[in-house]
């Protein structure tokens, strides 16, 4: 009897736990060294993907801080149902961090396009839709491409790429990562964001509907898949825990 009160109090544990692991605050540090950035200071971007129903709080900003030269907000950052008051301040609350610069996620047109504008241009922010824009930093600059959601329809890989120097170090991000191959095929990429799969979101050890997230070196790049910050469907998580990305871009040579 003992045995199977213990199986039962185990079993019902498992909800908290994943409801637990679906609103922590996992701010991965990670750094990616490349050979075309060419300024001795280190470019700092802050990648959040997949906020959805979730809040940016003040513990976040603070925790990330505001030595940032870009905050980039790689899709979803909303669905429908979220409250227009706390999209608007959850872009607010970013804007602390940086300058942002963001991309169309298959979710965020469901509360409405001409909000997510406003909010976003009420910041100073950056839409990216199939083009590019170089950040300057210190010494050096670095250059942004951002993609349209692919399931709109207006995706377009070459007019993204179409006025950006290959010799420069560029930073590629999709909502999806399922357009990486195409980038990697035609085009120079030093680092290639995504979010959308939520790492699987519930994963049973290295069992999920899509691979964990992660930042992988390839031959010539880097890729991020991030798990993202929110969920989607239902509020739960178990095996790809919410985060959110510091990455810190230098010359190793520096």
């Amino acid at each position: 009897m003992r045995y199977l009160a213990t199986i039962i109090g185990f079993t019902l544990c498992i909800p908290l736990i994943m409801v637990k692991k679906a609103f922590e605050t996992n701010i991965r540090h990670q750094q990616i060294d490349i050979s075309s950035y060419k300024d001795e200071h280190p470019f700092r971007l802050f990648f959040i993907s997949d906020i959805h129903r979730r809040k940016i709080t003040n513990h976040l900003v603070e925790e990330v801080g505001t030595d940032i030269h870009a905050v980039i907000i790689g899709g979803d950052l909303a669905e429908s149902g979220v409250p227009l008051e706390q999209i608007e301040d959850n872009i607010k609350q970013l804007a602390k961090i940086g300058p942002i610069y963001y991309v169309w996620g298959n979710n965020d047109r469901e509360v409405g396009e001409r909000h997510i504008r406003k909010y976003i241009q009420n910041v100073g922010g950056i839409i990216l839709e199939n083009e590019a824009i170089c950040v300057k930093t210190n010494a050096h600059h670095i250059w942004i491409v951002g993609l349209e959601d692919v399931s709109s329809g207006r995706a377009n890989i070459s007019k993204s790429f179409a006025n950006v120097p290959e010799d420069d170090p560029i930073v590629f991000v999709s909502h999806t990562p399922f357009v990486f191959h195409k980038v990697k095929d035609r085009y120079t990429s030093d680092v290639l964001l995504a979010g959308h799969t939520h790492g699987g979101q519930i994963r049973l050890g290295k069992w999920g509907y899509y691979q964990k997230g992660e930042l992988k070196k390839g031959r010539d790049e880097f890729t991020l898949i991030s798990n993202g910050f929110g969920t989607t469907f239902i509020p739960l998580r178990l095996g790809a825990p919410a985060e959110c990305h510091i990455l810190t871009i230098k010359n190793k040579d520096f």
